[in-house]
Formats: structure tokens, sequence, C-alpha cells
């Protein structure tokens, strides 16, 4: 425990450096550079030059001594028992410099400079991480500028927190930050120039060898086939939530289902964000489900990937400041009791996700890399997430949000597993001579005496070992970037609605005021088929997009952008009857009589002009 001396101007301040932790003692009208002095002293620093301090471990955000040598201590507003992290660079010998750290390759040949990490990544390295904690009023013993070990900050991977949290997977970057951790203990330099530290498995048999043998298939020996591979759950995730932007979202999906009993798959699009109630988390906020073209059943769908208008669509997406972050599908049966229940298929005595969908998670996380630049191939893992509508345990209809191991995807990657008939558990492949190499595969389990036990993967394991928890939830105060209501038919609906041109001229001729025609335009489905007609260049559809889904976005804009001049001439002669409305605020001279409201034969509820299935009952108001 530290006590501080509140009339004294002597401070104690604690060093943390790659060596651990140790105190220096300084007075307040002290310098930068007297205490650099000191604590190259302590450390044993050659050249002082490469000092640096900071408030926190982060190298990127500490300041040169060079910076800080003539500023006091007192100015810098440090107080007694404060924490100052301390980086340096340790001289190399010469040939450590022509062959770098591990005697292979030189640094700048190893880590990737150029990768370009989403900018959640980059404001998170840049944050402090530590999770603070208020006095203890049983334990501490100390004045209010003190601290000790019953009130110190926590770095963010500490086990007890995410226990006491119920946090079952730590954040990647908190992952980041052991690993550095665990570096620093190995005295291992953390500096911008050291090694990035993390690889991504790989089970597939090295080729070449420097065995001295031909290369597999012809041959094989110790040194290229892959080692033994223990099965363990993965202790970090990559995204920690999803959030959707609307309840909306998911009604307008579900409403297939409801309409057809057939099952429905889509394509989560959204942002990444930091999320505050993990340490140092990441959450994926979803503004739009893109649905591909599908064949869907009541029992399952069938996609073709990548199908023909991806690259159009995330073009779209782009233009409205989106990314693909995930992957949404339908399991749902009714249980006919007629109250909206569903049967409830998985639990914890069946599955979550079952091995067919955890081999399709890899292939889709696969797809969609995560770069990182501490990495040494550029990248690592994937932020790609997959949710499931399906029933809950009381046979309500609920999403479950899952990512899969890295080491599913490696494992895939090297053809080593394969989905079983059965939902719960991974089939192992068998080696084949000269054709596939399989290692042995193991998993750890408690059996029934609660003892720990090795057990040989093949020929199958739970899938259990290969799931990631995500968490996913609703905003407290929704503010979605598309109008929630629209009566444009979401695309490849077979039966229920199809988009064309014609389709979209009556919806855009049904608002009869600039806000009217923005809520129409307001929506990423009327977008994306807007993209897909080529009438606008990639710069106007940007223009076109901010303007729509801006608070402060003006209408008047459009008539500017050559491509909403040529839409509109494609519209009116889609039209054919009668010519679209001017749209230059207020009501338009050209606007008829409001429609009149819609009974539903179903269910009798009165329904507003201009959709198309009942908002009570959800069935075909027409027909």
């Amino acid at each position: 425990m530290i006590i501080a001396d509140s009339h004294h101007s002597i401070k104690l301040l604690r060093i943390r450096s790659k060596e651990g932790m140790n105190r220096v003692q300084v007075e307040g009208d002290e310098t930068f550079g007297d205490l650099a002095q000191k604590v190259a002293e302590l450390l044993k620093i050659q050249d002082i030059s490469t000092l640096a301090m900071g408030k926190d471990p982060n190298p990127s955000t500490a300041a040169s001594i060079s910076q800080l040598a003539d500023k006091t201590i007192q100015e810098a507003g440090l107080k007694h028992g404060d924490i100052v992290y301390i980086h340096y660079v340790e001289p190399q010998e010469p040939q450590q410099q022509q062959k770098g750290v591990h005697g292979t390759a030189s640094l700048d040949d190893i880590k990737p400079n150029n990768v370009k990490q989403d900018e959640v990544d980059d404001f998170l390295e840049k944050q402090r991480g530590l999770i603070d904690r208020k006095k203890d009023p049983k334990f501490c013993r100390h004045g209010d500028n003190a601290m000790c070990d019953y009130c110190m900050p926590l770095e963010p991977y500490d086990a007890t927190y995410l226990e006491e949290n119920k946090i079952k997977h730590m954040s990647f970057h908190a992952y980041l930050r052991q690993i550095n951790a665990a570096q620093q203990s190995k005295n291992v330099a953390a500096s911008s120039n050291s090694v990035p530290p993390l690889e991504e498995q790989n089970f597939k048999v090295k080729v070449p060898c420097s065995g001295g043998h031909a290369p597999w298939p012809e041959g094989i020996c110790t040194k290229c086939q892959p080692s033994a591979i223990t099965l363990q759950r993965q202790t970090y995730r990559m995204v920690d939530h999803i959030e959707f932007s609307s309840a909306s979202l998911i009604e307008l999906f579900l409403n297939y289902w409801r309409q057809s009993g057939s099952q429905r798959f889509g394509y989560l699009y959204g942002r990444y964000e930091p999320y505050l109630d993990v340490p140092l988390g990441i959450k994926a906020v979803v503004e739009a489900i893109y649905e591909p073209p599908q064949q869907d059943h009541s029992d399952g769908i069938q996609l073709k990937l990548p199908w023909e208008q991806e690259a159009k669509v995330n073009q779209a997406a782009e233009a409205c400041g989106l990314v693909q972050v995930g992957m949404i599908f339908s399991d749902l049966v009714d249980d006919g009791t007629g109250n909206g229940s569903v049967v409830v298929k998985r639990h914890v005595n069946s599955y979550f996700l079952s091995s067919l969908e955890c081999v399709f998670a890899a292939e889709m996380q696969r797809r969609h890399p995560n770069m990182c630049k501490h990495s040494v191939s550029g990248k690592y893992s994937s932020k790609f997430v997959t949710c499931v509508i399906s029933g809950d345990d009381e046979g309500n209809i609920d999403v479950k949000a899952y990512q899969v191991s890295d080491t599913l995807t490696a494992l895939q990657e090297a053809e080593i597993i394969e989905p079983s008939r059965k939902p719960s558990v991974m089939r192992v492949k068998e080696s084949i001579p000269h054709e596939r190499y399989v290692p042995e595969v193991f998993y750890k389990f408690k059996n029934e005496y609660n003892v720990l036990v090795k057990q040989s993967a093949k020929p199958t394991f739970p899938v259990e070992y290969l799931l990631v928890n995500v968490t996913h939830g609703f905003p407290h105060n929704p503010s979605p970037l598309f109008h929630a209501e629209s009566t444009f038919p979401v695309e490849n609906r077979e039966g229920l609605g199809h988009q064309d041109i014609a389709t979209l001229a009556k919806c855009i001729k049904s608002a009869h005021t600039q806000d009217e025609l923005k809520k129409v335009l307001n929506d990423f489905h009327v977008l994306c088929f807007i993209q897909s007609t080529d009438t606008f260049s990639p710069q106007e559809f940007k223009q076109l997009c901010r303007i729509v889904t801006s608070l402060d976005g003006n209408m008047d804009e459009l008539n500017q952008l050559n491509g909403w001049n040529t839409l509109q001439m494609v519209l009116k002669e889609a039209g054919a009857d009668s010519s679209l409305p001017t749209h230059s605020g207020g009501s338009s001279s050209s606007a008829t009589a409001p429609a009149a409201p819609v009974s539903c034969r179903h269910c009798t509820f009165t329904n507003p002009p201009g959709i198309e299935s009942c908002e009570m009952c959800g069935l075909p108001l027409s027909g």
C-alpha cells in the first residue's frame, strides 16, 4: 500500500516498463529530464534518447524524452502514487539488426506497415484500457491521492473481473494487451518496432520442406507435417455485441416466414463501434438486411455464393458508410398452438449451431478477414457475425449471435473436418495416403468424476468447442440510418412483391412533399435498386446517399445531379399514363386526393393506404 503525504513535495512514482514495476522518488520541481536520468540508471538504459514516457501502456501515445525534458513533474499534474509507463529501445548487435529479432528477416520485411485497419481498431489501440476501481471501504486505508492493491486499476483481461461480470470471452483488444504483457514479462520488446505478436493457425502440410525429401504429397516428415491439435474454447472474440438499429429490421425479415412458411437468409450491413459494456469492446451496429437470391424451403435454404449483384450492393452500402458485418437466417417451425409460439429446436441438450452451419460460418469468416497490423500476415481472424432466429426455451422467437473459433477456420482450410449428420457434433476426416494428411486431434472435458480428461476427437467431437458467443440487443433510443416504414418491396421475395422500375415510380409518385420523397429514398432496398440501374456515377450516388440519409440533407441538391435527372426520365417512361409530381416543397400541385384506408379481409384491421400486407396479421391485403 502507498501512503501519500499531501503536505510534502516529495512524490513516489511507480515506473512500469518491460522489466516490471519499479518505484522512483522525485520532487515536484524536478523535470522529466531528471526523472529520465533516474530511470536510465535504475533500468540500465544505455541510450537515454530512445526513452519515451506516457500515462498508458500504448507506445504510440507516449512522448519522447526530448519533448518532455524541460517540463516539471508538478506541471504534468503527476500525483503521489501515479504510474508512468516507460518505453525504450535496446541496442542490437549488428548481426541481429541485419537478420532481425528471430534471425530470419529484417523487421521491415516482417511487419505489415501499410495495413489499413478498421477505424474502431485504431481508436481502441489509443485508449488507456484499464478498468478503474473505487476505494474499497473495507480494505483501503489511505487518502484520496493514493491507491493500493484493492483499488488499483485492473487490466482489461483481468480474469476475476471478467468472471464477476459474466463476460465469457474477453475482447480482442484486451487479448492483444494480454499477449503484449506476456511478451514484456519475457523481456521481449513491446515497442512499435517489435515483430507482430499474432500469427494465424495453419494445419496444412508445409510445402516445400527442408527435410530433403520430395514435397507433399509424394513425401512427408516430422518437419513438414502439422503437430497434434488439442481443441480449446477460444478465450477472446472479435466482436463482443451486435446491435440492431431498430426492431423493425427483424420484423421485416420475419414477415417473409410469417407469410410463406419458408426460411430466409440475409446479409447484415452496418458499421463497427466501441462497446462500452466490455473493456475495449467492439460492437457491430446493423442498419440494414439485404436478402440475396435464394431457394428457400420450410426446412432450409440454398444459396449461390457469390451472387451476381454482390459487388453493386457492397458499393451501395459503402456509399452509405456501411460494410458487411454478418449474416442472419431463420430456423422456425410454428408449434401449432395458434398463439405465435414456435418449436424449441436449439438448446443446451441439442445444439446452438449445427456442424453444417459452423462450417458455413467458418467459410464466411474466411471470406471476410479482419485487417490487423499486429499480425505477421496483415490479417487476423474476422469480425463477421452469424445470427440465427429460432425459438428460445419458452417457445418465443429470439435472435442468437455467434462467431466460430479461428481454430475451426484453420481446420476447414486444411480440410481436416466435415459436417456430420448429427448436428451437435463435427466429424474429423480420415487421412488418405499421398492425398490428405490429418494430424491427431484431441479435446478435453470433465468426466462424471469431475476429472479433466483428454480424448481423441476422431471420429467426432462436440461443436460447442468451436463456438464463440456474441451478445445482441437493440438501442434504448433508436436512431436508425434508414426510414423504418417503406412500401418498396424487399428484393428476391418471389410471390411477395417484385422490384422493378414501375414499382419504384409508383413509390416515388406517392410522395407529395420533399419530406415524403426523402422518406421513400431513405431505404437501403431502394438505394440498392437505384444503384443497379447504373443511372448514377459512383460520386453522384454517394451524394444521393448523403442527401437522403443525413438529417440536414437538402433535397433541392438532387436536381443538380445528372443521375437524378436521368432516373426521373426513366421513371416517367415507366409511369406512361401520367408524369411524376414535382417535389419543390409543400404539397404538389398535381397531388390527388389521398387514398382511402384498406380493411383486411382476414382480421378486419383498418390499414393505412399504400401497403401490401396487413400491419396486424401480416397477411396480404389483395387477392
